[in-house]
């Protein structure tokens, strides 16, 4: 909450808690039902005073799944691919200052962060980066920032849309603020919207709910501290709020969360507990018709703990419910009136009693069923549902001949060693002994395939993954060009290679030897004559390029009246030269080395003299065109 201070004595267990079940009504120290304890890190462990949000990211590479907490001077990762041994990759520190408020979701890779520390705007983090951490933990610095405001209480994001929305900001009242992140690394604020009052936290989705007038538009419910407001964000530039409401009661209106058909909307009120003395309640509405909301029921939980963050997977509503911990709601009956408990894992066994300490949020989306929950006072929770799995899964491997890219690396995924693996949960994750590879491991690798279900439960294969490099060396050509030379003479080639003209890279093979055809020092005749080089790397991949050489003769092209007043001199010269047209006044003049490289350009001139400063040119010779007519040799001494 926002303006509430959060009572929470950082209580730090220095040690890690794994895989304990829920017996007999607890976990080891914590009350449950039904629900396992799979892992515990402490705050201790996490090198922070206190945790707040949560969220969580599922590697599309290889189905790892991590976990994201919020903490007091920073956002923890937590590698849960392995349920029972989590690892803790590292810590994104806060921007500014420590904060007790810090908000965390996900988009195509990458993590925004918000903070209500001052100045903190949002952190950008790409998750990709966790596939390689070797030796953590870490510190991680930030992939982008984006300051184009100071502190927030939250940040939403639709996914479906690639919008961000921080919300309890100081711009637009509160309300939420358009960040397009389509493009992560390079967010793109689009304005904002000014609600009824500050937003508290919100939710957006692309509506595909009962209320047809709405179907496909991006639809904000916004917790506003005393009502929940309904607004249609489709056009950031000019949103259009559809409808509020209200309830009995109200002390703080919190957070609140959808059913999957967008049909009730459950609401959390963070200080009603307090103010009023009953149970945790869950304010249940009916958006059957978004113009026209109505209160359908209010829950009453068996706890007079706050509830807090609340999130909707399935017909579960999964609670944070501050002291009492993870409470898990069946919906099935919403429409009916009547949700109940189905089970809870209690990480405050000390009191169940309204106050500010405990469960902040959880995160209840990953394919395994494990369940994040962070706590103010003890850090990180692994949970479950209760039910003994001693089945390993069945590991099926599979070769696989893997191509470097250009920049001579390859990261290999589970999915294209995996031969057909299985598990009777019907999800599973896959790791390799080594899944990234590089030049120095061409040919045949040897590689452990690690299948592991959601119960911790491993099986094992081998594979043998064949590293290949198929990229042929690519040139940086030269261009075509022309080159003027005197009748009744050749133009004896240069060698583009060694002066650099012509340049010739791999990503493997590091000195490459290049052909000329025809070579450095052939003469040629006037005519157009195709250069080509070529190289093979040391793996026999084969580059090529070619351009195009134009060989005139000197005043080849020639006005007579041009030709006849011109004159140049000195010639030789040293630091000048000047050119006098007796008969047509001098327009433009070029001076190009013996490879047809531009190096003096004057033009939009019109005068019979001109004079030419040569003294930053290499002793040599050099070639002059006048009007683009006539071209006459020069020698620089």
């Amino acid at each position: 909450m926002r303006n509430l201070l959060l009572l929470c004595a950082a209580v730090s267990f220095q040690f890690a808690v794994a895989q304990t079940p829920c017996s007999g009504g607890s976990a080891g120290q914590y009350p449950c039902n039904g629900y396992d304890l799979q892992s515990h890190l402490s705050l201790g462990d996490l090198n922070a005073g206190a945790g707040n949000d949560s969220w969580g990211w599922t590697d599309p590479l290889d189905g790892k799944e991590y976990a994201l907490i919020g903490l007091n001077n920073g956002t923890a990762f937590i590698d849960v691919s392995d349920p029972v041994n989590p690892v803790y990759l590292g810590k994104l520190p806060t921007q500014t200052s420590n904060s007790s408020w810090r908000d965390v979701k996900v988009y195509n890779n990458h993590a925004f962060v918000v903070s209500e520390a001052g100045g903190h705007g949002m952190q950008v983090f790409d998750l990709t980066r966790l596939r390689n951490v070797s030796n953590p933990p870490v510190t991680f610095n930030n992939d982008a920032h984006y300051n184009g405001f100071g502190s927030a209480h939250n940040i939403v994001i639709n996914e479906d849309s690639g919008y961000a929305y921080p919300v309890g900001a100081s711009q637009f009242n509160g309300g939420p603020i358009f960040i397009n992140i389509q493009d992560p690394v390079n967010p793109v604020g689009e304005g904002g919207y000014a609600m009824d009052a500050y937003s508290h936290d919100a939710q957006v989705v692309t509506y595909n709910g009962p209320d047809s007038d709405y179907t496909g538009r991006e639809i904000m419910i916004g917790s506003n501290e005393n009502e929940v407001v309904i607004v249609d964000i489709t056009d950031k530039a000019n949103p259009v709020g559809i409808s509020t409401i209200s309830y009995n009661n109200v002390g703080y209106t919190h957070q609140g969360w959808f059913t999957e058909d967008h049909r009730y909307f459950l609401l959390g009120d963070e200080t009603d507990e307090l103010n009023f003395g009953f149970n945790t309640r869950t304010v249940v509405f009916d958006f059957e018709d978004l113009d026209n909301p109505q209160f359908h029921f209010n829950y009453t939980g068996p706890t007079a703990a706050i509830d807090h963050n609340g999130y909707v997977k399935g017909n579960k509503y999964y609670m944070a419910n501050y002291r009492a911990g993870l409470r898990v709601i069946d919906l099935t009956d919403i429409a009916s009136g009547t949700i109940t408990e189905e089970g809870f894992f209690d990480t405050f066994p000390n009191s169940n009693s309204a106050s500010f300490n405990g469960a902040w949020s959880v995160y209840p989306y990953f394919g395994s069923g494990n369940i994040v929950i962070s706590d103010i006072d003890r850090g990180f929770f692994l949970v479950k549902a209760a039910g003994v799995d001693n089945t390993n899964p069945v590991a099926v491997c599979q070769d696989y001949t893997a191509e470097l890219d250009n920049t001579g690396q390859v990261i290999v995924a589970g999915s294209s060693v995996d031969g057909g693996s299985s598990d009777d949960s019907g999800s599973f994750s896959i790791s390799l002994s080594q899944n990234t590879f590089d030049c120095n491991d061409l040919g045949d690798h040897v590689v452990t395939v690690t299948v592991t279900d959601p119960s911790g439960n491993t099986d094992t294969c081998t594979a043998t993954i064949t590293v290949e490099d198929n990229a042929g060396p690519t040139f940086d050509c030269h261009e075509d060009t022309t080159v003027a030379i005197e009748a009744g003479t050749t133009y004896t080639l240069p060698d583009y290679v060694a002066d650099g003209d012509v340049v010739a890279t791999d990503n493997c093979t590091s000195s490459l030897t290049v052909t000329q055809d025809p070579a450095a020092g052939t003469n040629l005749g006037i005519g157009t004559h195709t250069i080509s080089f070529e190289t093979t790397d040391d793996e026999g991949n084969t580059g090529t390029c070619s351009f195009e050489l134009t060989i005139d003769e000197i005043a080849g092209v020639t006005d007579s009246l041009l030709e006849k007043g011109l004159s140049i001199f000195p010639n030789p010269a040293s630091n000048e030269i000047t050119l006098v047209s007796e008969n047509v006044n001098i327009s433009s003049i070029g001076v190009y080395d013996v490879t047809g490289k531009r190096l003096i350009d004057v033009s939009n001139i019109d005068t019979e003299r001109q004079n030419l400063n040569i003294s930053s040119l290499a002793e040599g010779i050099y070639f002059v065109n006048i009007n683009n007519l006539i071209t006459k040799r020069i020698v620089k001494k």
